[in-house]
């Protein structure tokens, strides 16, 4: 029985326009509710973007944010792993060492941060995912420390870059999800380990769990749900970690495929 859903954002939930069917999510908030299912967004952007992009149905959300270094839930965050200061300004020199084509997102508790001089569409990608964004003419002005860094390549080239930071693959988790971006979070906090303590938090097992994905850095996620579902449009290795593969995210895949799921089981309660 089904107790907890699971789901990235970009490419899986959201459409191609970073939006979703909102008259379909009324239908499927009320099934949740009425089967006392919990839902949980799995996601590189910010919790308080994601909270905006919900609006008045964040409140019930637990949201895995911020790629999965965070748990928020009703406004309060209940968990957080950290990049200690010195490491994420190190790994910072490093990818400004290796180009200046692109663009360095150092996320802290607060926000994150951009350079003032990137490019103004850039700087508009960022704000798409970041609902607080500040600009800082160095790095070295932040003094927090780092609740992730991400990489955006508009030549991508990430594949490629993330080898060239193999110096940081055993003090720093980094994955390059797409050619277009990488993340860069603590040692050994990726999607899957952040799921495993919300799943110990709310008392529920992978044999509870659904979960639905799209890219390199949702392999993790779906180790943590016997329902795991690649979408459509997902790569080729996520299609082959999952169990299941359902629509694409233009055809509201998530939303349909939990409809049909929990359409077929009984109350929770």
């Amino acid at each position: 029985m089904i107790k907890l859903v699971l789901t990235d954002m970009d490419g899986t939930f959201l459409n191609s326009k970073g939006d979703f069917n909102r008259e379909l999510y009324k239908d499927v908030k009320t099934l949740m509710k009425e089967k006392d299912v919990v839902f949980a967004p799995v996601t590189g952007k910010q919790c308080e973007r994601i909270e905006v992009l919900f609006g008045e149905d964040a409140d019930d959300l637990w949201i895995l944010g911020d790629r999965a270094t965070r748990i928020k839930h009703n406004g309060e965050f209940v968990y957080e792993s950290l990049l200690s200061n010195p490491l994420g300004l190190e790994i910072i020199r490093l990818l400004e060492e290796i180009s200046l084509e692109h663009t360095i997102i150092a996320c802290t508790r607060t926000g994150a941060v951009i350079k003032d001089n990137i490019p103004q569409e850039e700087a508009a990608i960022v704000r798409g995912s970041y609902a607080q964004v500040r600009q800082v003419s160095n790095f070295n002005e932040i003094t927090d420390d780092l609740v992730k860094i991400t990489l955006h390549d508009p030549l991508f080239r990430c594949m490629e870059t993330r080898e060239k930071l193999s110096l940081f693959f055993e003090s720093a988790y980094i994955v390059a999800s797409e050619a277009a971006w990488i993340d860069i979070a603590n040692e050994n906090v990726h999607k899957g380990t952040t799921v495993e303590h919300l799943q110990r938090l709310l008392n529920v097992t992978p044999e509870e769990t659904m979960a639905f994905g799209d890219g390199y850095n949702d392999v993790e996620l779906m180790t943590r749900a016997v329902y795991s579902f690649a979408v459509r449009n997902a790569v080729q290795e996520l299609k082959n970690t999952a169990n299941f593969i359902t629509r694409s995210n233009d055809e509201d895949a998530v939303m349909k495929t939990i409809i049909r799921m929990l359409s077929l089981q009984g109350n929770n309660r």
